[in-house]
């Protein structure tokens, strides 16, 4: 696993801690973010983490800050010591915990992202739960992006309040890029993520 580009294009990262972890392939991050185009200066949230290799491909290329979602206690291990060898903790927020819970969290406590990446175990089939979950926390920002990953045996169901810009197949993965309708009240920028606890350590 490596950074595809920007400026920590060709950095390694640490794999995942066990077998049963699927990380984005790098193929399919190279293709996504090609997609997205530029992210100066962007906030993303980073649901269901891993190793944190989407939310880092956007720092790399020029996203301002990250917050970073996981509960699995290996995962966050090699999620930090990702941050740590790359030089990013400063720019990067861990939270442990579920990703539904921690997205309402975030919506109470008025933080809003311009691109929320969320890769979860496929089967969970949790894609339209998180985008409701999303639009009810208000923490888009009405000109935001949301991709989500899915099994190609398990399509994410569309959602009221969001819009598909573009669905594309890679295998056994689907990856869908969301919009929010312009019609239905989103968040609005403001300072974006809370700056990273001391140490680097991940928040509960």
């Amino acid at each position: 696993m490596r950074v595809i580009a920007g400026r920590l294009g060709g950095r390694r990262l640490r794999p995942p801690p066990d077998a049963g972890v699927r990380p984005t392939a790098d193929r399919v991050r190279e293709a996504l973010f090609a997609q997205l185009g530029a992210l100066e200066d962007a906030h993303v949230l980073d649901l269901y983490a891993g190793t944190g290799a989407l939310g880092i491909e956007a720092l790399s290329r020029g996203a301002s800050a990250a917050v970073f979602v996981e509960r699995s206690p290996a995962s966050l291990a090699v999620l930090q010591d990702n941050l740590g060898r790359l030089g990013l903790e400063a720019q990067s927020r861990i939270v442990r915990g579920d990703a539904l819970a921690i997205v309402r969290r975030l919506g109470r406590a008025a933080e809003h992202f311009d691109l929320v990446l969320a890769d979860p175990p496929y089967a969970l089939e949790v894609g339209p739960e998180l985008l409701t979950a999303l639009l009810a926390a208000r923490i888009v920002v009405p000109e935001g992006t949301v991709v989500i990953e899915s099994s190609r045996r398990h399509p994410l169901r569309p959602v009221a309040g969001w819009r598909v810009v573009s669905e594309r197949r890679y295998g056994d993965t689907v990856v869908t890029r969301l919009a929010p309708d312009p019609e239905v009240g989103t968040g609005t920028r403001g300072a974006g993520p809370a700056p990273a606890p001391e140490g680097g350590k991940a928040e509960e």
